[in-house]
């Protein structure tokens, strides 16, 4: 890795810390600069605009979510097993200072359309769509029932997620890791032939 590549992977670390916990809108190129110890025109060298910015941190967060979350669990054995490992890798995503990016971007870019929110939006249907084909597995290897609904499954698997990530963060609830394992397992019990 060149010195300029590792620069910028230095930089879109610093920029996904702060978009989980101030958002876009608090991440400007002044706190960004300061976070990393560049100059705003280092910053600018590298990211022509705030835009663009944006797209990148929402790009490398994803290829940090694939390597962290998705690839490991589907290298475990197909059906429940890497459903198991899905929900504990994303759990353990969620648990990073300043939670999951996804769902403080979701919740900052819901209702403002743009490119940042076009990929927020690609990126959630893409999540889905993975927690979904897991489940669809466990169906094919007779885990899960077979009149079961994967994308269901997914949904609901989602909002045990989603649930997790207010509760700990929002909240400051001790007991929400707990509670989203109880949630989980409820699910799989329901879902199970």
């Amino acid at each position: 890795m060149s010195k300029g590549e590792a620069t910028r992977e230095t930089i879109l670390d610093a920029a996904g810390e702060l978009v989980r916990t101030v958002g876009f809108a608090g991440m400007s190129i002044g706190t960004l600069a300061t976070s990393t110890r560049l100059s705003k025109s280092g910053l600018y060298a590298h990211f022509k605009s705030k835009e663009t910015l944006q797209l990148e941190v929402l790009e490398h967060a994803k290829a940090r979510f694939l390597h962290e979350v998705v690839i490991p669990a589907v290298a475990a054995p197909r059906g429940e097993p890497r459903v198991r490992a899905m929900f504990e890798n994303k759990l353990r995503w969620n648990s990073q200072p300043g939670g999951c990016i996804f769902v403080a971007a979701a919740s900052e870019l819901d209702d403002q359309p743009g490119p940042a929110r076009d990929r927020v939006v690609r990126d959630q249907r893409d999540w889905l769509d993975s927690l979904a084909q897991v489940f669809g597995t466990g169906i094919t290897e007779g885990h899960f029932r077979a009149d079961a609904d994967p994308e269901q499954l997914a949904f609901e698997l989602d909002g045990v997620m989603l649930s997790y990530h207010h509760c700990k963060r929002l909240l400051g609830d001790g007991t929400a890791e707990s509670r989203a394992r109880t949630a989980f397992e409820s699910l799989l019990a329901r879902a199970r032939a």
